[in-house]
Protein backbone atom coordinates (compact mmCIF):
# COMPACT_ATOMS: atom_id res chain seq x y z
CA UNK A 1 0.00 0.00 0.00
CA UNK A 2 1.25 3.52 -1.16
CA UNK A 3 2.12 5.85 2.37
CA UNK A 4 1.31 8.94 0.19
CA UNK A 5 -2.53 8.76 -0.14
CA UNK A 6 -3.96 11.43 2.38
CA UNK A 7 -7.78 10.87 1.51
CA UNK A 8 -10.06 9.87 -1.24
CA UNK A 9 -11.17 13.54 -2.34
CA UNK A 10 -14.79 13.76 -2.81
CA UNK A 11 -14.69 15.84 0.29
CA UNK A 12 -11.59 18.64 0.61
CA UNK A 13 -11.01 21.50 3.62
CA UNK A 14 -10.15 24.11 2.04
CA UNK A 15 -9.88 28.26 3.00
CA UNK A 16 -13.51 29.52 2.31
CA UNK A 17 -12.54 32.22 -0.80
CA UNK A 18 -15.61 34.29 0.69
CA UNK A 19 -18.05 34.34 3.69
CA UNK A 20 -19.86 31.04 2.76
CA UNK A 21 -23.31 29.37 4.12
CA UNK A 22 -23.93 25.36 4.54
CA UNK A 23 -25.17 24.51 1.33
CA UNK A 24 -23.41 27.05 -0.89
CA UNK A 25 -21.59 26.46 -3.97
CA UNK A 26 -17.87 27.00 -3.09
CA UNK A 27 -15.61 28.30 -6.12
CA UNK A 28 -12.19 28.38 -5.68
CA UNK A 29 -9.94 28.63 -8.46
CA UNK A 30 -10.85 25.17 -10.14
CA UNK A 31 -12.23 23.42 -7.14
CA UNK A 32 -16.22 23.39 -7.24
CA UNK A 33 -18.31 22.02 -4.50
CA UNK A 34 -20.88 21.98 -1.93
CA UNK A 35 -20.06 23.96 1.21
CA UNK A 36 -21.11 21.30 3.92
CA UNK A 37 -21.00 24.20 6.45
CA UNK A 38 -20.89 27.89 7.43
CA UNK A 39 -17.50 29.67 7.25
CA UNK A 40 -16.19 33.49 7.47
CA UNK A 41 -13.82 34.16 4.15
CA UNK A 42 -10.54 32.51 5.54
CA UNK A 43 -11.76 29.72 7.62
CA UNK A 44 -12.06 25.91 6.54
CA UNK A 45 -14.47 24.76 5.30
CA UNK A 46 -15.36 20.94 3.71
CA UNK A 47 -16.47 21.33 0.47
CA UNK A 48 -18.10 18.17 -1.32
CA UNK A 49 -17.06 18.29 -4.93
CA UNK A 50 -18.93 15.35 -5.94
CA UNK A 51 -22.70 13.77 -6.02
CA UNK A 52 -25.85 15.53 -7.19
CA UNK A 53 -26.99 18.85 -5.77
CA UNK A 54 -30.63 20.34 -5.67
CA UNK A 55 -29.31 24.17 -6.80
CA UNK A 56 -31.36 27.34 -7.07
CA UNK A 57 -32.04 28.72 -11.12
CA UNK A 58 -32.26 31.24 -13.06
CA UNK A 59 -36.31 30.90 -13.64
CA UNK A 60 -36.21 31.63 -17.09
CA UNK A 61 -33.81 29.24 -18.45
CA UNK A 62 -35.06 25.85 -20.15
CA UNK A 63 -32.73 22.90 -18.83
CA UNK A 64 -32.41 19.53 -20.57
CA UNK A 65 -31.23 16.72 -19.21
CA UNK A 66 -27.28 16.23 -19.95
CA UNK A 67 -27.10 19.99 -20.44
CA UNK A 68 -23.82 21.90 -19.11
CA UNK A 69 -24.60 23.97 -16.11
CA UNK A 70 -23.04 27.07 -15.18
CA UNK A 71 -23.04 28.74 -12.12
CA UNK A 72 -23.80 32.53 -12.02
CA UNK A 73 -21.64 34.37 -9.17
CA UNK A 74 -22.84 37.32 -8.74
CA UNK A 75 -26.85 36.42 -9.20
CA UNK A 76 -26.02 32.52 -6.79
CA UNK A 77 -27.89 30.79 -9.34
CA UNK A 78 -27.31 27.99 -11.81
CA UNK A 79 -27.92 28.62 -15.20
CA UNK A 80 -27.59 27.22 -18.75
CA UNK A 81 -25.69 30.61 -20.19
CA UNK A 82 -22.21 29.66 -20.27
CA UNK A 83 -20.72 33.49 -20.83
CA UNK A 84 -19.04 34.70 -17.62
CA UNK A 85 -20.04 31.91 -15.69
CA UNK A 86 -18.00 28.62 -14.18
CA UNK A 87 -19.31 25.52 -15.44
CA UNK A 88 -20.21 23.22 -12.51
CA UNK A 89 -21.81 20.25 -13.68
CA UNK A 90 -24.40 18.72 -15.60
CA UNK A 91 -28.42 18.42 -15.54
CA UNK A 92 -29.71 14.94 -14.15
CA UNK A 93 -33.01 16.29 -14.67
CA UNK A 94 -35.00 18.72 -17.03
CA UNK A 95 -35.89 21.60 -15.45
CA UNK A 96 -38.37 24.18 -17.78
CA UNK A 97 -38.85 27.79 -17.25
CA UNK A 98 -40.84 29.18 -14.24
CA UNK A 99 -39.01 26.36 -12.30
CA UNK A 100 -36.56 27.91 -9.40
CA UNK A 101 -34.01 24.91 -9.18
CA UNK A 102 -32.51 22.14 -10.95
CA UNK A 103 -30.18 19.00 -9.87
CA UNK A 104 -26.87 19.33 -11.01
CA UNK A 105 -24.15 16.44 -10.93
CA UNK A 106 -21.34 18.20 -10.08
CA UNK A 107 -18.41 17.88 -12.13
CA UNK A 108 -15.58 18.04 -9.42
CA UNK A 109 -12.26 19.20 -10.92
Amino acid sequence: MAKNFIQAGDTVTIPAPAAIASGSVVIAGAIIGIAQGDAASGASVDVKTSGVWELPKVGADVATLGVAIYWNSTSKLATVTASGNTKIGVAVEAAGAGVASIKVRLSGF
